[in-house]
Formats: structure tokens, sequence, C-alpha cells
């Protein structure tokens, strides 16, 4: 089971969206013990809550993710399931997973989408916000 109360400082609360019933919502954690500033290592971990407030059961397919780190560069992650899982998700449930991320720099933003699975075998994409990785006492300045 996945650890669902990473510690690290929450940094910007919780941010979420909802695709046709389906609320995805994230809160992202900077893990000061795991990270090496030093060696421009800034580990990020998030938590995830996907709740089914439509009428028919999904299952979680597939994961996109883009990560923009503070220089630009972007990253993709496309995968089956996250966790190495691919739940099903019943109406009135809710599905919460842990994972992480390490950025090069000391912020960035991330955001993807989820392919859900309806019982008729038809596909549709879940947003997942796009949430901001900022360490709470960094000074940030546009050039």
């Amino acid at each position: 089971m996945p650890d669902l109360n990473p510690e690290g400082t929450n940094v910007s609360g919780s941010y979420s969206a909802t695709t046709e019933g389906i609320e995805v919502s994230v809160e992202p954690f900077y893990l000061d013990d795991e990270s090496k500033p030093d060696e421009s290592e800034f580990i990020w971990a998030y938590m995830v809550e996907i709740h089914n407030g439509g009428t028919q059961p999904v299952q979680l397919k597939t994961r996109y993710w883009q990560i923009t780190d503070a220089m630009g560069r972007k990253a993709e992650v496309h995968g089956d399931g996250v966790i190495g899982e691919q739940p099903v998700i019943e109406p009135g449930e809710t599905f919460e997973y842990s994972s992480h991320c390490p950025l090069a720099t000391d912020s960035g933003i991330m955001a993807g989408s989820y392919s859900m699975e309806r019982p008729d075998g038809t596909l549709f994409d879940v947003t997942i916000p796009a949430f901001s990785l900022d360490l709470p006492d960094a000074i940030h300045s546009l050039n």
C-alpha cells in the first residue's frame, strides 16, 4: 500500500478539476529530507484523490504527466495505470495514492490526464489539474 501521508512541507494547498463527474484533487509536498539542493535535486511528493461522482464505474487505464521545471524544460511521462494498479472506481468511491517527482530546479509545475474506461469500453480523458511546485521560502524573479 502506498504511503498516503508523505512527510514533507505542504507548499501550496490542494488543486482540483472535474471531468465528466470524475474529480481529481492533488496536494503537493516538498520532501526536504530526500532533496539535495546543492546537487540540483529537489524531490516532490504529491497525494492524489480521484472521486467518481458519476453514475457508472470507471477504470483508470493510463496516465500522462507533463512536468516543467523553472528553466522551462519539459518532461513527459506516459504509462499504464498508477502505482502499478489500474483501479476500478465505483460511483461515490474515491481512490487515493501518492507518488513523487524529482526536479532539477527548486520550482516547477505538473499537469496531465488519466484515460478512463467506462463499462461499455469507451475511453475518455480526465484532467489532472496543473499544480505548482514552489518552495515556500524560495525567491523568484521575472526577468
